[in-house]
């Protein structure tokens, strides 16, 4: 187990280092409610008290309910200030300037969240000299449970050499709420939808994986076929050379 006593202070450090060299006089990030972006939050403060936390409602009634207690619990917790904008009519207006343009799949629907609340972040960067925050971490990355453009697209990450377990322990070490650490994992991007059954595998099973352990043969399988789907995620983009 990492010692996040060390962990803690060393992040914090990187954070404040980001924050100077860029001359930003604030961070944002996306607070869902959930694990990473609690983590983040708690990070982020303690090495910027103008850390401020935006829930982002869209359409999901879990984000409304359950993963917007849960996130102002959180930050009420760590003094995060925190605001809320509710994307559903913005999501709603996007549907209709779509129709009769396309036919949307369902990886197209639930990509729309995800860019909404990215394309709100930046704003409210933009509009007030801040960072955005990314809350992606190690185990989603290496499957590409992350979107593109979306929940992927940030100015720094202080915890994405973590993984899921990881992320949790380091949760238990800082006494972060239980609501965030002891509920099923979702990017709630409809209702009752969890992030293991849309993976097909667990957490636990993925975390095994990468520290290179034995997991069966079926879920092996899974994961490194999502990882090998996803890997134009995780590289740069392609761009012309005159050699």
């Amino acid at each position: 187990m990492r010692n996040y006593k060390i962990e803690f202070e060393k992040r914090v450090a990187f954070i404040k280092s980001v924050l100077c060299e860029s001359g930003a006089e604030g961070i944002v990030y996306g607070n869902s409610g959930g694990k990473d972006s609690a983590l983040v939050g708690i990070l982020c403060k303690a090495a910027c008290d103008n850390t401020v936390g935006i829930i982002l409602p869209c359409t999901s009634r879990r984000n409304y309910d359950e993963d917007t207690a849960d996130a102002k619990e959180v930050a009420a917790k760590y003094n995060i200030e925190t605001r809320t904008v509710d994307l559903t009519p913005v999501k709603g207006a996007e549907l209709k300037a779509l129709d009769g343009i396309t036919t949307l799949n369902a990886a197209a629907l639930s990509n729309i969240a995800p860019r909404l609340r990215m394309l709100t972040l930046y704003a409210v960067a933009a509009a007030e000299n801040r960072l955005v925050a990314g809350t992606g971490n190690k185990s989603e990355a290496y499957v590409g449970y992350f979107t593109k453009w979306g929940d992927g697209a940030h100015d720094f990450n202080p915890i994405a050499d973590l993984t899921v377990t990881e992320i949790y322990e380091f949760l238990r070490y800082l006494d972060a709420p239980k609501c965030v650490i002891e509920k099923a994992p979702s990017a709630a991007l409809f209702d009752g939808q969890t992030d293991e059954t849309e993976m097909g595998v667990s957490y636990a099973e993925l975390d095994t994986y990468l520290s290179g352990g034995g997991i069966s043969e079926e879920k092996k399988a899974i994961i490194e076929r999502l990882h090998n789907a996803s890997e134009h995620k995780r590289k740069g983009i392609a761009v012309y050379k005159n050699d």
